[in-house]
């Protein structure tokens, strides 16, 4: 396995994790991390310079140690400028979702990956939790799903709407096991304990008939991470907190229909690890990753057109 010189932009609440997993996998060479809090940086140095994550002044300075393969997990404010920065100097981007604020700026980050023929993937972490990936192959054809992501108050991630911290989860994994366009949105959101949008419900219809029951959360008393959808003679139960899934099928083969449970096992995986290991994979092979930007711009367009069913500007 070639291996890769790797760094992190952005060592807070994700990013910490990201610098310590970059530690740990093969095929991983850090170089080093950009952090403006001296007290995270010095955290960080103490824990894992040993390995080579050591602090760098600049993005400049990260790059000219040789990163090639770059974790961006800054706020996301700030992702459009800084990912820029590092695939015009020529290294991979694996940038934390929501891929940036606006529209205009994930068209010019995935027109640059193609132009400079770099890899952009977008840290939708759900699609490598093991209930996901258990349950990804036996999916036909949704016809309603059904999600709750509750959560309780962090004075982090503040700089957008609970749509864009937390439900774009849910949409990115809608997008993904639907596999068609939205055609209706109802949608209502409110501020609780902050400026931005706290609390959203959201109800989507796609093309084709699937519907979508969304619920999301950053002012709940307790964590909840839910997630149920139907298809013809299934039924499929994800707890994407527990990492665990269940799954019931139509058994019409022993005599009259009835349902029974499904056996079906998620691997005892981290996400966050697999995210990583997956970026790197395909940094190695030149290939798409598993959530390009691409993907990343469809999920953010649909935040993007529900805030406006709520007449809130994502900004």
């Amino acid at each position: 396995m070639s291996v890769l010189r790797t760094g992190v932009v952005g060592c807070g609440y994700l990013g910490r994790h990201h610098a310590r997993i970059l530690t740990e996998i093969e095929g991983s060479e850090p170089v080093g991390f950009v952090e403006k809090s001296d007290e995270a940086a010095a955290a960080i140095e103490a824990q894992h310079g040993a390995k080579g994550m050591v602090r760098r002044g600049s993005i400049r300075e990260l790059l000219d140690a040789g990163a090639t393969a770059v974790v961006v997990a800054t706020p996301t404010s700030t992702h459009a400028e800084v990912a820029e920065e590092l695939l015009a100097g020529g290294a991979d981007v694996l940038i934390e979702k929501p891929i940036c604020v606006t529209l205009a700026e994930a068209d010019r980050l995935v027109a640059l990956a193609k132009e400079k023929g770099r890899v952009l993937q977008v840290g939708h972490i759900e699609r490598f939790n093991p209930a996901v990936v258990a349950v990804r192959p036996l999916v036909t054809q949704v016809k309603f799903i059904e999600a709750h992501r509750l959560g309780v108050f962090v004075a982090r991630a503040l700089d957008v709407d609970v749509v864009l911290d937390l439900l774009v989860h849910d949409l990115d994994i809608a997008l993904d096991l639907v596999g068609k366009p939205v055609v209706e949105i109802r949608a209502v959101g409110v501020p609780i304990l902050s400026q931005k949008i706290d609390i959203a419900s959201v109800r989507l219809a796609f093309e084709g008939g699937c519907v979508a029951n969304l619920t999301a959360s950053r002012v709940s008393q307790d964590r909840t991470r839910k997630f149920r959808f139907f298809q013809p003679d299934w039924y499929f139960s994800l707890d994407t907190q527990a990492r665990d899934v269940t799954a019931y099928r139509l058994d019409r083969m022993s005599g009259p229909p009835r349902v029974v449970e499904w056996p079906l096992t998620a691997l005892k995986t981290d996400p966050l690890t697999e995210e990583n290991k997956a970026f790197l994979k395909a940094c190695r092979e030149r290939s798409a990753p598993e959530v390009t930007g691409e993907d990343g711009r469809a999920a953010l367009k649909l935040a993007h057109d529900i805030l406006a069913q709520m007449d809130v500007s994502p900004g």
